[in-house]
């Protein structure tokens, strides 16, 4: 079946093989002569026939066409002079189906009629009574033929499946490399998200404790400082909690990885599966309360809308993801105390609406929704929302609103079905 399956005119060292397969085929020649037969037997013009007609078969894979010719050049003089009939047969069924197995279905119906047409035509002028004869004879080269195309077609429907199975194996390993990028861009954009939100709150808090101490240390109001301190812990706690989680997750991720550097896709295909597994219950639509709340406490006033009915969770994590970098870029660059920021969420047209519109004078809030760093370097705020989006099919514009401050309004169908990946 290795011999079968394997293409001809690639095979590795097809020459040496054929002249071997010359001599074995020439031997077998030998042997049914001496058993005897019809016809006379060969003399030494018949041997020098019979053997030279052998030696095209070392060239047959290489030139089949050319081997033909060079077998029929020295088998149709041996036929001519009625020498054993039966001895060239094997060479010139050989030769015939190498034709065939190697090459177009309309080069071997023409060697077909090549061969075939003159035999049958001069058998039917010369020897009318002899038709049955040649009919049998052109039976078995037909026969031949007609393998040698079979064995051809079978050989490019195992090279089809093959090269299916390369291709199918190829693009599970780009899948499985697509979504390792996928999950680390996604926790790149978790931790930014996490850590913005919360330093931001950390940093008001801390500016409200400081405020507190530093206006009227006579008339210390311990309470206010208490709370806001408590604030401050409570956000570290919250974060430290999330960041936890992502950890984990990039630990096991590390776990799998790291166990059998030879595994190759299916290793990283379910490192994936199983940091998916760890990711935890996604953040929500139940979880914008929370955030409306860290706003408030970091000194914003929050108005809170929400009309939607059942999503899928990642149109809801996606949502509240751009909700929690809005609200957290409006309460860093508002610049003024009395910040107003309006979060609302509704359903229309088989799609979830976004919008955190803020009144904030800021100098950063027009140029980018809090996008920049300390530092002046541009940051990843506008740019981590915009994927959010885009990962559920959505889209996000975001500038300086219609009445003042800073706008940031989304998109997001809700025909997908899919998860996050």
């Amino acid at each position: 079946m290795s011999a079968i399956n394997r293409e001809p005119l690639t095979a590795p060292h097809r020459t040496r093989n054929d002249a071997v397969l010359a001599l074995g085929v020439a031997l077998l020649a030998v042997a049914i002569a001496l058993m005897g037969g019809e016809g006379i037997p060969p003399d030494h013009l018949g041997w020098t026939l019979l053997l030279g007609g052998h030696v095209p078969l070392v060239w047959r894979r290489r030139r089949p066409v050319v081997a033909l010719l060079g077998i029929t050049a020295c088998v149709a003089p041996y036929y001519a002079l009625d020498y054993n009939p039966a001895l060239p047969i094997p060479a010139t069924v050989l030769a015939l189906y190498t034709v065939a197995a190697t090459g177009a279905v309309r080069r071997t119906l023409l060697t077909g009629v090549a061969v075939l047409g003159p035999t049958v035509i001069s058998n039917g002028l010369t020897n009318p009574t002899g038709a049955l004869e040649s009919l049998e004879i052109s039976g078995w080269i037909i026969a031949v033929l007609f393998i040698g195309i079979d064995v051809r077609y079978y050989r490019w429907y195992v090279a089809s499946i093959v090269e299916r199975a390369e291709r199918a194996e190829r693009t599970r390993e780009e899948e499985a490399r697509y979504r390792v990028a996928e999950e680390r861009l996604r926790i790149a954009r978790d931790l930014h998200d996490l850590l913005a939100h919360s330093i931001t709150l950390i940093g008001v808090q801390t500016s409200v404790a400081a405020h507190v101490l530093s206006a009227d240390p006579d008339r210390l109001d311990r309470k206010a400082v208490a709370q806001a301190l408590e604030d401050i812990a409570e956000t570290c706690r919250t974060a430290r909690g999330e960041l936890r989680t992502t950890l984990e997750v990039l630990r096991a991720h590390d776990t799998v990885v790291g166990a059998d550097p030879g595994a190759g896709a299916g290793c990283v295909s379910g490192s994936v599966s199983g940091a998916e597994d760890m990711r935890g219950p996604l953040p929500g639509i139940a979880g914008l309360a929370g955030l409306a709340e860290t706003g408030r406490v970091a000194g914003a006033k929050v108005e809170l809308f929400v009309r939607v009915e059942s999503i899928p969770p990642s149109v809801g994590a996606a949502a509240y993801r751009i909700v929690q970098e809005a609200l957290t870029n409006a309460v860093r660059h508002g610049g003024r105390e009395d910040l107003t920021v309006r979060v609302g969420l509704w359903t229309v047209d088989s799609a979830l609406r976004v919008s955190v519109r803020d009144d904030g004078t800021g100098e950063d809030a027009g140029s980018g929704g809090g996008v920049g760093l300390s530092d002046g370097r541009p940051g990843f705020g506008l740019v981590g929302m915009r994927e959010r989006a885009r990962s559920v099919g959505g889209t996000l514009d975001a500038g300086p609103g219609s009445a003042g401050g800073f706008e940031v309004t989304a998109t997001l169908p809700l025909s997908r079905e899919d998860e996050l990946r």
